[in-house]
This record gives structure tokens, C-alpha cells and sequence, in this order.
């Protein structure tokens, strides 16, 4: 798809504003001149942007929030965030939030006291730097981002909501939403946006619940609102490539997947803290548990680390199999395992295993035969492929952890980087006389643009859309039933159900509490 905002070429650029309305008024009739003509590239009218709302706005939406501000056809009307400011939200590197926010700006100070010098004690082992987000903070951004481009140096039209349902129901100029919060309130918020025909882009996983899955993929379906799940690697190059290469036969018939994962990088494998503490001031804690069971407030909880917990977050597998697994539905096809088993390191009543090993077993579909897919995470890794070099480590290139993807099909292998990237055959010689196959497949003006052009009315479905992403995180968010189970489950992906274990309902369809139905 063609990005429609291009900057005019030199024979393209439009006459002086002055010289223009000279010659329109010697004109025999009047012509009405949009602005857009007017105010040269990359202009966008007011009435061709979208008035987006950002809901969930810790570390990474803060980040997610950044990007979209930055697109020409975006208007970031509101935020919303429980909690009304936070300074313990870990960044990537020193001063992150600052500098993303200078860079916005184009500023080189005021705005340090979002990456004060301090640090957080993630885990026993991983510390990172403190920086500062939640919904006023957000909100000081965006008034000032839009207060940039006016002559006044003033803009105060950035609403912050504590609460979803209110933003919904009171900011009707909007369009769409972008979804950042804890695991455990995509779908209900979500699902809250579409019912309101609302746009949304959703981070991943999709959800926190299988039922949660298919209920999206059911409503953005009755809807027909543009919906995106925030995985980029869908939209690459790169996954484009291993489609052609394995459709065209560069290793034959793939008969197992391989994938790997160094996370988890927060806590998990441990118990409920047995003391409450005092909920900081500006945080509705009610609200954040959303339609998770009560319990008392612990900073062992919030922020980052509630991934570990299996009432708000999916742990390793959902945190970053939503990348990989993306790509190899797409790669090989795949719809649903006919069963699924896990073993992992010892397991906890609500905090998913330190170290897992997942084994998915898929049926044949139409012309590729039955594939077995292994994922590793806790730093568990497969066997070293004797096609790979002893002096080359076990993962894709570009990988800063040792994680990985490997294709094996009966004619050879494809290593790639876990997102799929960077593939290649191994051996090395392989890859060296291989000829890639001709490009077949549409390609995309990336992920975000693909869901804001279909917002503004692109007849192109984004490719994370929540039909073809729900049927991913069923499979996905299965693995991890296993994992909290410890053995085999069977699947009937038509009926929604384990047919060989009574005990796996909870982890498909989990009480939710009252006020929080989908």
C-alpha cells in the first residue's frame, strides 16, 4: 500500500500564498482552496486526522503513545491510566523518557525530572532505570506537543481519565483507541471500544483468557471496526520472505518449529506476598485489578512485574510469543494444535514456572504435513542444529539474547532471529548458492500505518486484525494452561474446549468479577 502522505517533488511545490490569491481574484469565479493545498508537506487537514485516546499509559504506553503522536494523520485527544502518576516505571536505558520526550519537542531540556537518577531492583538479578509516566504526566506531553505548533505556545486540549468506561462515554469526538494496559483489561477494554464503534490498536497479547480470544475476534467481527494487534514482525519484510521461501520449497515439507525465549526478565516461580501495603497516593487500585479476584495492594504487583502473575499477565509465552508465534501461523498455515503438553520448573499456584517447555502438535492442512512446535523459554534451549558452526552461538543474528527460531523441514533449515528476521538456510553453504524466490506477496506500509488507513476507510484489513490474532492467542495462551497444569491437554478449538481434562475450564474461561463481564 502506497503511503499517501509523499512531500511534493520540485515541479510539485506549490505558488506563494500571496502570488496565488492574486491570480484566484482576477479570476472570472471564486474557487474555495483547502488548506491542505495551503499548508504545504506533510499537512493534514483536521478533518482527515483521527482522534485517537491512549488508554493504559505506564512505560510502554508512554512509548506506544510517542510513536502515534508522531504520525501526520494522528490527534491524541485524551489519556487514561488508573493511576495518576507513577515514578517507578522501568526504562530502557538512562533518561529514556526524557530524551523521547526532548526529541517529540525538539527541546533539549525541561523536561529531565521523567528520568530522575534512580533505579528499580526488578528482580534479584536485573535492575534497570526509574523513569515516570501514568496519565497526568502523559497528559502535560501531549498539551505540550500540540502547544508547540500553535503561535500562542499554549494547547490545553488533552482530556485524562482515571477510568475507561468514562472516557467512552464522555469524549465524543473520538475515533479510536490505542490499548496499553495490564493484560488482563485488553479485552474488556477493547471490547468496551468496539461496542462503541471505535477503532483499536491492542497490545499484545491480544488477551488474557482463550474465551477472552474469541469473544474479541467475535465483536470486532459484528463491529467491522478497524482492529490491529501491536506486533510488528506481521507486517515485515522479513516474514514475508520465510512465506515465499518455505511455500516455494527452499527446505521441503516443515515437519517442526523450534523457538526459543530468554525471558522472563521479571519474577515469576514465587508465592503471594503475605503483607498488604498501603496503595500510593493517585493509583485507583480497585480499577487496575480490573476483572481480576481481589487482593490486598503489594508493590510486588506493579509496574512491569505483574507479567509474572497469572491473574494480570500471560508471563514469557505471552509476553513474546505473540511475536513468533505471528509469524509461524503465517509461515506454515497453521489454525489450531490438535493437543498440547508442558513441562516446566516447579509451579506455583498464581505465578506461571521460572523455565518452561511447551510442545504444540498440529494436523495436517491442505498440502503441508503435520508439524510439531517446540517453545523453550526461562533459558531453556533445543539441541544445537549440527549445521551450525560450534564458534556461532544458538540464535537468529541481530539478537542481543540468546533467542531463536528454527524451521526444519525434510530437504533442510532455516535459522532466523525470533521474530523471523534475518533468515537464513543453514549450513552457511546453503545459503550462499540459494536463489530466493520471486516476490508473491503484497507488502505493507508497516503495521501502524496499515490500521490507521483502515481506520480512515482503506479497504486493506490490517494484517493483525483480531480475527486472524484471536485464533493465534488461543493457541498461545493454551500452552500456558498446560504449563500452569503440568501435562497433556487435547483441543477442540470448535467447541472451545479440553476434552480430557475438567480441570483446564478455569484456565479457558476464569470467574471474572462482578461488573467486569465481557
Amino acid at each position: 500500500m502506497k503511503n499517501r502522505f509523499e512531500p511534493c517533488s520540485s515541479l510539485e511545490r506549490p505558488i506563494p500564498r500571496r502570488k496565488f490569491l492574486a491570480q484566484t481574484a482576477a479570476a472570472a469565479s471564486l474557487t474555495i482552496v483547502p488548506r491542505r493545498v495551503l499548508g504545504g508537506i506533510n499537512y493534514v487537514a483536521p478533518s482527515d486526522k483521527l482522534n485517537i485516546a491512549f488508554i493504559g499509559v505506564g512505560s510502554q504506553g508512554f512509548r506506544v503513545m510517542l510513536h502515534f503522536l508522531q504520525q501526520p494523520d494522528v490527534h491524541g485527544v485524551a489519556v487514561c491510566d488508573p493511576n495518576k502518576v507513577g515514578f517507578n516505571h522501568p526504562q530502557w536505558n538512562t533518561h529514556e523518557f526524557a530524551n523521547s520526550v526532548h526529541k517529540l519537542l525538539a527541546v533539549n531540556s525541561g523536561w529531565d525530572w521523567l528520568s530522575p537518577d534512580q533505579s528499580l531492583q526488578l528482580t534479584h538479578s536485573l535492575r534497570a532505570p526509574s523513569g515516570v509516566s501514568g496519565r497526568e504526566p502523559c497528559q502535560k506531553i501531549v498539551n505540550a506537543y500540540y502547544g508547540s505548533q500553535q503561535r500562542s505556545g499554549q494547547y490545553q486540549g488533552c482530556a485524562a481519565y482515571n477510568d475507561f468506561r468514562e472516557l467512552l462515554e464522555k469524549q465524543h469526538d473520538l475515533d479510536a483507541v490505542v490499548v496499553c494496559t495490564t493484560d488482563n483489561l485488553h479485552a474488556t477494554v477493547s471490547a468496551a471500544a468496539m461496542r462503541k464503534r471505535k477503532h483499536v490498536f491492542c497490545q499484545k497479547p491480544l488477551t488474557h483468557t482463550i474465551y477472552e480470544a474469541r469473544r474479541l475476534a467475535e465483536i470486532a467481527r459484528e463491529t467491522g471496526v478497524a482492529t490491529q494487534i501491536a506486533v510488528a514482525n506481521q507486517a515485515s519484510e522479513d516474514t514475508r520472505s520465510l512465506c515465499e521461501w518455505i511455500w516455494a520449497g527452499a527446505i521441503g515439507p516443515v515437519r517442526e518449529v523450534l523457538n526459543w525465549s530468554s525471558r522472563p526478565f521479571w519474577p515469576q516461580g514465587l508465592e503471594r506476598p503475605a503483607l498488604a501495603e498501603t496503595v500510593p497516593e493517585g493509583l485507583d487500585w480497585d480499577l487496575w485489578l480490573g476483572p481480576a479476584p481481589e487482593r490486598p495492594f503489594n508493590r510486588a504487583y506493579l509496574p512491569f512485574v505483574w507479567r509474572g502473575w497469572s491473574d494480570f499477565g500471560c508471563g514469557a509465552l505471552g509476553d513474546m510469543g505473540s511475536y513468533s508465534f505471528d509469524t509461524i501461523f503465517r509461515v506454515l498455515k497453521l489454525e489450531a494444535p490438535a493437543s498440547v503438553e508442558a513441562s516446566s520448573s516447579e509451579r506455583y499456584e498464581e505465578t506461571y514456572p521460572l523455565a518452561s517447555v511447551i510442545r504444540y502438535n498440529f494436523a495436517a492442512r491442505a498440502e503441508m504435513p503435520p508439524v510439531k512446535f517446540t517453545w523453550y523459554d526461562g533459558g531453556l534451549k533445543p539441541a544445537r542444529p549440527d549445521e551450525l558452526p560450534e564458534n556461532l552461538p544458538l540464535r537468529g543474528d541481530g539478537e542481543e539474547n540468546d533467542e531463536g527460531l528454527l524451521f526444519i523441514g525434510d530437504r533442510g533449515k532455516i535459522l532466523c532471529s525470533f521474530h523471523g528476521g534475518s533468515p537464513k538456510l543453514i549450513p552457511e553453504s546453503k545459503m550462499k548458492t540459494f536463489v530466493p524466490p520471486p516476490k508473491t506477496l503484497p507488502r505493507s506500509p508497516g503495521n501502524e500505518r496499515e490500521w490507521l488507513d483502515a481506520c480512515k476507510g482503506s479497504k486493506t484489513k490490517p494484517g493483525g486484525n483480531f480475527e486472524f490474532s484471536g485464533m493465534v492467542t488461543e493457541t498461545l495462551l493454551l500452552g500456558n494452561a498446560a504449563t500452569m497444569l503440568g501435562g497433556r491437554l487435547d483441543w477442540d478449538r470448535s467447541n472451545l474446549k479440553v476434552t480430557n481434562s475438567g480441570q483446564a475450564e478455569k484456565f479457558i474461561r476464569p470467574e471474572r468479577r462482578s461488573h467486569w463481564e465481557l
